[in-house]
């Protein structure tokens, strides 16, 4: 199960958990004004922000304030619920309104509800808004959830003020959205807050935080939890950038039922060696930081239905015990956890398990795949990245999982395509990618796909030996990939029904023939990559305004130009690569004005003329990979360009870990560059790797002073041009000209205005210098910088590349070189 599908289900049943169903008659005058007056506060617009899996949420929830008017008693009106007894407004719930603007501010009539016990506002567009300090007022609120779009800034602290809280809900629907890898806005919840609402809100029964920050807290302040020993029912704090250790007694706590600690990548912590909190039925530590073993006591969590510890830093043997706890559903020890020993055939005795992921888990052994027939409500099955493991497949047995939906069996040992997937009918997701499948596709996959998988999203069967023509995804399918096997033969026009693609990856194969015009129409198409095959003719010309391209991948093919104006409507690229190709053009200036585009690469082409700016005030304004070597461009280096690529000029990544373009989960970005005169292919594209290349062309003149303004640029390629000088005249340079023949090509204008130089060209010899090795280093406080080069080109006519020398004394004003120098060495 995906994090994503996950996180609905706890939302969604927190949610469902939560709302009141009744109504009453004759509601407060004063209750009824302060709604009306609420109402009228809002532009209740539709909202622009769709949340693809709230349909069932909101066709069961979705509350209409518009309907509400003053000759209808306010008790009847959609999420309004009263108290029987005084007509008091008591509950208020605004899921799904469309409502847009300020959450709550300060002068809501809502404050003036002073009897309100439940609010929930979920799935509403509240763009820059904070929760305002005014909410303490509501002393009565039992019961509060604000899961909504665009809430940023602090939980006041405030909000410990509501006493008889019992249900506490808070997160950022963005957060919902977004790889939890990638940044977005999340509001913070910081140390003294969390202390003040523990500590005054004592009837706590769950307590829901998602994509916050809590990286505040302290570990004395998590231990508070305790406190709540004899309420605490539900504790899911996913993905709230909590650190340090989590108090081992939190999970002892005698009331829990549900602990969702999961994606806290830096929270530690070790299961219990004995006395859990015996009603546990949802365990969830992935991506955290726990780590020692998982005892045997673990057996007594009988009501345990879901278990999930992935991506942590277990080790040792799988207790025994598990495979007792009948109740499991899912059960996840997948992913880098050491655990070792042969694989439990005593799982198969947990006839409950629906979800069942045991990748990278270093198991072996062999298991006979026939077993798995006993699970007879398995839907999601995932054994990939076992390779001591040796799945054990009989040619004609009878293996019916009927309520498969969901199959991985990447990097498996696989030779063949597994038989018992012919009759399966709900089939969702396969991926048998790296394996060593070989020969032309079954004929029984290929109707399938045609006629019997039509729930499938998502197919991945990359990396194999297949060879044959190009199989058909239907239309529906969100995810499709065959790369890096031998597959030839034209693309079928038939592929233009898959319309619903949101990544195509075909690369590496032996592909031919054309590129069909549909795939640049395709509404959701965000990564098309085509790259190393042998497709020609023209780009497709037809790429649509609004479309969401982030990734086209062209290169490595026969394509010829001139490029397509239409490129420019790709107003959310990221990477696009079309070297080695024919491609022949002008370079494509209006593709300035994506404000978005991160690499772009023409590198072997046969792009020519002058580079000149389109005038875009900020061009390129994020780019990090130039690469435009191997192509016939002339006159000065795009010094418009450079000056303005601020994403080499500060390049910081400020999160931990390292990130890389694309999304981590389905399609990684990858790119070709040359370091050193070969080639090599970044297989991931870091955020903070910066590089232009320039080489190979007939650009002339002087290295332009400005790429000393790019603090972050980690590679430098001017080789094989026709810069003739890098004049370093009227400085403050000292001591002795390296020698050799880039150096003694310059003349004596070259150095003209540095009193402290000496030695050739210049008539100033340098007899007091005679012991000075050639090569000296001076300490870096002296200089200010590391580095002990020039940056020097060819005089002759032609640029073997940047000439590093050394022994220059540096006294501190050619900030520009001294920055050139040192991205270009990496000091």
């Amino acid at each position: 199960m995906g994090w994503v599908r996950l996180s609905y289900f706890l939302i969604f049943q927190c949610l469902f958990l939560h709302f009141p169903f009744y109504n009453c008659l004759l509601c407060n005058s004063h209750d009824k004004s302060a709604l009306l007056q609420f109402k009228n506060s809002f532009l209740s617009n539709f909202s622009s922000h769709v949340v693809p899996s709230e349909d069932d949420f909101c066709s069961l929830y979705a509350s209409n304030i518009k309907s509400w008017n003053n000759l209808t008693d306010c008790c009847g009106w959609d999420g309004v619920t009263c108290d029987i007894r005084s007509g008091y407004v008591v509950g208020l719930n605004f899921s799904c309104s469309n409502l847009r603007g300020e959450l709550l501010g300060p002068n809501s009539s809502i404050f003036s509800l002073r009897h309100l016990q439940q609010l929930t506002l979920a799935f509403n567009d509240f763009s820059g808004s904070s929760i305002h300090s005014t909410i303490g007022d509501l002393a009565n609120l039992t019961h509060l959830t604000l899961f909504n779009f665009g809430m940023t800034g602090d939980v006041p602290t405030t909000i410990s003020h509501l006493s008889k809280l019992e249900y506490l809900l808070i997160s950022n629907i963005d957060w919902l959205l977004n790889d939890p890898i990638k940044s977005y806005s999340r509001m913070r919840l910081d140390d003294y807050t969390w202390n003040r609402l523990i500590h005054n809100t004592t009837n706590l029964r769950d307590i829901c935080l998602y994509g916050m920050d809590m990286s505040f807290i302290r570990e004395s302040s998590l231990s508070l939890l305790t406190n709540l020993s004899s309420s605490l029912v539900s504790l899911l704090l996913l993905d709230n950038k909590i650190q340090g250790k989590l108090p081992a007694n939190i999970l002892k706590l005698p009331n829990l039922q549900e602990i969702d600690l999961s994606w806290n990548q830096n929270l530690r912590g070790e299961l219990p060696n004995s006395n859990w909190t015996t009603p546990l039925r949802f365990l969830s530590l992935s991506r955290t930081a726990f780590s020692g073993y998982i005892s045997d006591s673990i057996g007594q969590l009988k009501s345990l239905s879901s278990l999930e510890l992935s991506d942590c830093n277990f080790d040792g043997f799988i207790p025994p015990s598990l495979f007792n706890l009948t109740q499991l559903s899912l059960l996840d020890l997948a992913r880098n956890n050491k655990l070792q020993g042969n694989f439990p055939n005593s799982i198969f005795q947990l006839q409950n398990l629906t979800i069942l992921s045991l990748s990278s888990t270093n198991l072996n052994g062999v298991v006979d795949f026939h077993q798995f027939s006993k699970l007879k409500t398995l839907s999601s099955l995932d054994l990939s990245y076992n390779s001591l493991l040796s799945l054990k497949f009989e040619n004609n047995f009878d293996c019916i999982l009927s309520n498969l939906q969901y199959l991985s069996l990447s990097s498996s040992n696989l030779s063949s395509f597994p038989k018992f997937l012919a009759p399966l009918q709900n089939l969702q997701v396969l991926d048998l990618s790296h394996n060593r499948i070989s020969g032309s596709i079954p004929k029984w996959l290929h109707e399938n796909l045609l006629h019997s998988w039509k729930n499938i999203s998502s197919i991945d069967l990359s990396f194999n030996k297949l060879q044959g023509d190009l199989p058909i995804p239907p239309n529906g399918i969100g995810f499709f990939s065959v790369s890096n096997n031998q597959l030839s033969g034209d693309i079928s026009s038939a592929l233009c029904n898959a319309s619903t693609l949101s990544i195509l990856n075909l690369a590496h194969n032996n592909l031919t023939g054309l590129i069909p015009q549909c795939l640049a129409t395709f509404p959701s198409l965000w990564a098309l990559d085509l790259q190393d095959n042998n497709l020609y003719g023209n780009i497709p010309d037809n790429f649509s305004k609004g479309n969401a391209f982030k990734t086209l991948k062209l290169n490595g093919n026969h394509l010829k130009g001139p490029l397509p104006r239409s490129l420019a409507h790709c107003t959310n690229l990221e990477v696009l690569d079309l070297g080695n190709n024919n491609i022949e053009d002008t370079f494509p200036y209006w593709l300035e004005i994506l404000t978005t585009l991160q690499v772009l690469s023409l590198r072997s082409n046969k792009f020519h003329g002058v580079i000149t700016s389109f005038g875009t005030r900020f061009p390129f304004p994020v780019l990090k990979i130039f690469d435009i070597s191997n192509n016939y461009f002339i006159g000065p280096l795009p010094a418009s360009y450079i000056h303005n690529f601020q994403g080499m000029m500060n390049a910081i990544d400020n999160q931990n870990g390292l990130k890389y373009l694309g999304n981590n989960y389905s399609y990684i970005d990858s790119i070709m560059i040359v370091m050193k005169g070969h080639d090599i292919e970044l297989e991931r594209i870091l955020t903070i790797f910066t590089s232009i290349d320039l080489s190979n062309n007939m650009f002339e003149g002087e290295v332009p002073k400005v790429i000393g303004e790019l603090h972050s640029l980690k590679g430098l390629n001017l080789s094989h041009n026709r810069i003739t000088v890098l004049n370093l005249s009227e400085n403050q340079f000292e001591g002795v000209i390296p020698t050799g023949r880039q150096f003694n090509t310059f003349g004596n204008d070259s150095y003209v205005g540095n009193p402290m130089l000496c030695g050739f060209p210049l008539s100033k010899s340098c007899n007091k210098d005679k012991e000075r090795p050639p090569c000296s280093t001076l300490d870096k406080e002296e200089s200010g910088f590391g580095w002990k080069v020039i940056v020097v080109g060819y005089a002759c006519g032609m640029i073997f590349g940047i000439i590093l020398g050394c022994n220059v004394f540096f006294a501190g004003k050619l900030q520009w070189l001294a920055r050139l120098v040192e991205v270009v060495l990496n000091v």
